[in-house]
């Protein structure tokens, strides 16, 4: 049984709880709330209700898991991201959802695409990488001077354009490389070459 220093009496509906039960509140002489938690909640959610504003439902969560306010699923807290400042210690969102937001926030931000544009141009493209014809495509490619985008790689050959800094030319000396046409620049003087033709 809790002793009486444990206890505190609810404002609003009259119950001896525990501390725990009750917000802090620094201006109060005991540091917190008058009401209850549950009070707290319920009178919230009537004034809410009364003004026309959309309620969640009260969902029933087990000790050691969450309800994410993205995807209304109940997930366990090794599927959160810690938060310092929030009351529980935890993220609103779960992992998968701060990630699928992260991504769109990504594309709109870098690309000026919405994540349906990139689905879109991935099934135009039958879902490979436009250079290695093998790969599935993940990664948005876009000309670093205009900004376009010009469709969807592999991460290889996305980082493969990148090494080369977009240059065709660069591009296409690789290339005859592959191809066993070797050749070399001949230097004429110090720093200065010859490319051959």
């Amino acid at each position: 049984m809790a002793s009486k220093e444990d206890l505190k009496r609810c404002a609003r509906c009259g119950e001896d709880k525990p501390r725990a039960a009750f917000a802090r509140k620094r201006s109060n002489l005991d540091g917190l709330q008058r009401h209850c938690r549950d009070c707290a909640s319920h009178y919230h959610r009537t004034r809410q209700q009364a003004w026309g504003r959309k309620v969640r439902p009260q969902v029933e969560v087990p000790e050691g898991y969450k309800l994410c306010l993205k995807c209304d699923e109940v997930k366990p807290w090794s599927e959160w991201h810690r938060n310092a400042t929030a009351s529980d210690g935890l993220s609103t969102r779960c992992k998968a959802c701060r990630a699928a937001e992260g991504r769109a926030g990504h594309l709109k931000r870098q690309y000026g695409i919405t994540e349906a544009e990139s689905d879109e141009l991935i099934a135009s493209q039958g879902g490979i990488c436009c250079i290695c014809l093998a790969a599935p495509a993940k990664h948005v490619d876009h000309c670093h001077e205009t900004g376009r985008v010009r469709g969807v790689l592999c991460f290889s050959c996305n980082a493969a354009l990148g090494q080369f800094k977009d240059r065709p030319d660069a591009i296409r000396r690789a290339a005859a490389y592959v191809e066993g046409i070797a050749w070399k620049p001949t230097l004429v003087a110090p720093g200065v070459y010859r490319l051959p033709s």
